[in-house]
């Protein structure tokens, strides 16, 4: 999961040294070169050292020890994080073209069905060629109803719909596959808004999740993708897709520390099982596995 990291972690823990400024600048330079971002970066080797000068140590048999805790401590994701899933919700998830939301959407229906949960899926992202298709091949995979309307249509309305499928077949779970065109933010926040307003009116008591889907391979591209949606909309969790070995991995340490969204899913690899609950353990054990 997070194989570029961990192969330039390792080197730096092979033999147990003097935790040095040398070797702090190296540990500096392989977090920056593994997507962790400059920002976060300097936050945990400045509390990694801290840590290191009150306890006495340094080594860095003990520094590695001070480093994995502080990262367990700033991913874990707490059970209460997934209490929507246990609850009536309206999941609604935004992404760029190109990130794989559509997918991600299609497996967490797969997910949620599997864990005897009943789910719609909503194709309110009608503007993009072949959105909807994708969706209902989806639906259709996973045995899952697809609420939609032609190429085009008014999302909200599409929204509309489908909210009032949910109620009628007393579901568990609405998952909305909604917008994210980022070049106009304007546009995408009364898209948004228009949405969030139906949800609204039609089905107020309902829990409410909204996750942005990142493409982990695309660095700090990603981080500034999650700030724009944060700006435009209340998210409350990132999925991270292509966490299968071709991403650096650092960038759900940047995500959750600069920007206080949890990474809640991951996906690794193509099948509709392969998008999963985000562990904080094991994605920091893989981090210092040969190390």
């Amino acid at each position: 999961m997070a194989n570029f990291f961990s192969r330039i972690i390792s080197n730096l823990f092979q033999s147990n040294e003097t935790a040095d400024d040398e070797f702090y600048e190296k540990l500096e330079d392989a977090m920056i070169m593994s997507d962790v971002g400059v920002d976060t970066t300097m936050k945990i080797i400045d509390a990694v050292r801290h840590e290191a000068d009150r306890q006495g140590v340094n080594m860095t048999k003990d520094v590695k020890k001070i480093l994995r805790d502080y990262l367990y401590e700033l991913m874990r994701v707490d059970d209460s994080y997934y209490e929507f899933a246990h609850q009536k919700s309206i999941i609604s998830v935004i992404g760029v073209n190109g990130v794989g939301k559509t997918t991600s959407i299609g497996k967490l229906a797969y997910h949620f069905k599997h864990s005897g949960k009943r789910v719609i899926l909503a194709a309110a992202d009608t503007f993009r060629a072949g959105a909807i298709e994708q969706l209902v091949a989806w639906g259709e995979r996973t045995g899952v109803d697809v609420i939609h309307q032609k190429e085009g249509s008014d999302p909200a309305a599409v929204v509309f719909d489908a909210l009032q499928s949910f109620k009628a077949k007393n579901a568990d779970l609405l998952i909305i596959d909604t917008a994210g065109r980022l070049h106009n933010k304007k546009n995408l926040m009364q898209e948004l808004g228009k949405i969030n307003r139906i949800i609204d009116r039609e089905f107020a008591e309902g829990y409410r999740e909204t996750l942005v889907v990142l493409d982990a391979t695309t660095g700090q591209n990603a981080m500034s993708q999650a700030q724009i949606f944060k700006e435009a909309c209340q998210v409350t969790g990132i999925i991270l897709t292509k966490m299968d070995g071709t991403a650096k991995g650092g960038i759900a340490l940047a995500v959750q520390s600069e920007l206080g969204i949890p990474v809640k899913y991951i996906g690794v690899g193509e099948k509709a099982s392969d998008l999963k609950p985000f562990d904080a353990k094991e994605y920091v054990d893989a981090i210092f596995e040969n190390t």
